[in-house]
């Protein structure tokens, strides 16, 4: 048993899911009758939905309990931590425009034509403040993510401000374990997928993946677009220079090893080598780019806004404006959180979806779905986040260099 596990283990994850996809298929075409199979998929949605608001909590708790700048509070450190909210915002807006243009919708279990929506951007404002300031460990076992999110960020941010506190340690432990927890549930999830996919081809038929290819779609060309046409706007706006060279270099250097590692923070030490290669100042990248590889996620601001509106429009949910724009910001936030694993930012997909109400028990659907898909668009994802972390490293510096020749 234990060679089987090796072997199991020494396979890639994404050949895994790949593998489970097919199986699925293949078990649902030849042997439909076997609904045991699907029993995998509950298990691995189960898993998720039992784990993700203990992680959620946890992760923001630590990163800003810990968070750490340096202790020159220069104009470049501001600026790169401005590059990042920024980065994460207009890409989280780039993900809801692009849903509203190309709205996919999903097959999910459980959902009724009754579903009772918010009618606006009062309604919502009403449910927001209603659930703020819940019992944060009712929400906890209620999965209001609204709540967690409120809580986790009071908490961080207070225990920031404790110059000494075992309980920052406590947190980032526990941040790490809970990390190695969710790291082994998805190491499960060929299994997990395999039943998913059983379940939706016995029922909806093989035509199902044409709604996966939508959306997959919608998320590469959405992904393409802010690294493509957002990221080199913003290093523009910094340094009035050309931005296609460093954006080439970032890509080609730090984004294809990032596609293939699927890990932003394993990435990290070739992202030093490039802005090593770029002359860039060691003392300045040695801190932003941690800093990025925690918090610089904009390919998980375009999954997250996707993936919810997707869930929305399945569910005929009416957005208006202000809505939007609140979904956005919570999108920021939340993809400040993104765990460190291949595929952390689709447990985050719940906490935008509860801002329409929407119950724990359908966003995980959405969350499962997101595991086949990101068999690529974690990959497209995850060389978004490491390449920007060498992109606004360099423009925060060009900037700094620009603002002294102007004095």
């Amino acid at each position: 048993m234990k060679k089987i596990v090796e072997i199991y283990n020494s396979i890639n994850l994404i050949i895994r899911i790949f593998l489970g996809i097919v199986l699925g298929v293949a078990f649902a075409l030849a042997i439909p009758k076997f609904q045991f199979i699907s029993v995998f998929g509950l298990l691995f949605i189960g898993a998720l939905k039992s784990i993700a608001p203990i992680l959620v909590f946890v992760l923001i708790i630590s990163s800003l309990a810990n968070a750490k700048v340096g202790n020159n509070d220069g104009r470049k450190y501001k600026t790169i931590v401005f590059l990042y909210i920024l980065s994460m915002f207009l890409s989280a807006l780039v993900g809801i425009l692009a849903s509203f243009m190309f709205p996919v919708t999903l097959k999910l279990a459980g959902v009724s034509n009754t579903f009772a929506a918010p009618e606006g951007i009062s309604e919502v404002l009403v449910s927001i403040l209603t659930n703020i300031v819940s019992n944060p460990i009712k929400s906890l076992s209620e999965a209001n993510y609204i709540s967690i999110l409120f809580w986790s960020v009071i908490i961080g941010f207070t225990l920031k401000n404790i110059a000494k506190s075992t309980t920052k340690d406590f947190f980032s432990d526990l941040a790490a374990v809970m990390t190695k927890v969710v790291r082994g549930i998805i190491n499960c999830a060929p299994f997990g997928i395999m039943g998913l996919v059983f379940q939706a081809v016995t029922e909806s038929g093989i035509h199902i993946f044409i709604d996966y290819a939508k959306l997959l779609a919608l998320l590469v060309v959405s992904l393409s677009f802010v690294a493509l046409v957002v990221e080199p706007f913003l290093s523009f706006l910094f340094t009035r220079r050309n931005p296609y060279p460093l954006v080439y270099t970032a890509l080609r250097d730090s984004g294809i090893t990032a596609f293939f590692t699927r890990s932003s923070a394993a990435n990290l030490p070739v992202n030093m080598d490039v802005c090593d290669k770029l002359g860039l100042d060691k003392s300045f990248y040695s801190i932003s780019l941690p800093l990025g590889a925690a918090i610089n996620t904009n390919g998980a601001a375009v999954t997250i806004s996707i993936m919810s509106l997707a869930t929305v429009h399945t569910l005929g949910i009416q957005v208006d404006i202000p809505t939007a724009f609140i979904l956005s910001i919570l999108v920021t936030l939340a993809a400040c959180g993104a765990s460190g694993v291949a595929g952390g930012s689709l447990l985050l997909i719940p906490m935008a979806c509860s801002l329409f109400g929407i119950s724990s028990d359908i966003s995980m659907q959405v969350v499962a779905i997101g595991f086949i898909v990101g068999v690529v668009q974690d990959s497209f994802e995850t060389a978004i986040n490491s390449s920007s972390d060498v992109i606004y490293t360099a423009t925060a510096e060009y900037h700094d260099n620009l603002m002294s020749e102007k004095k």
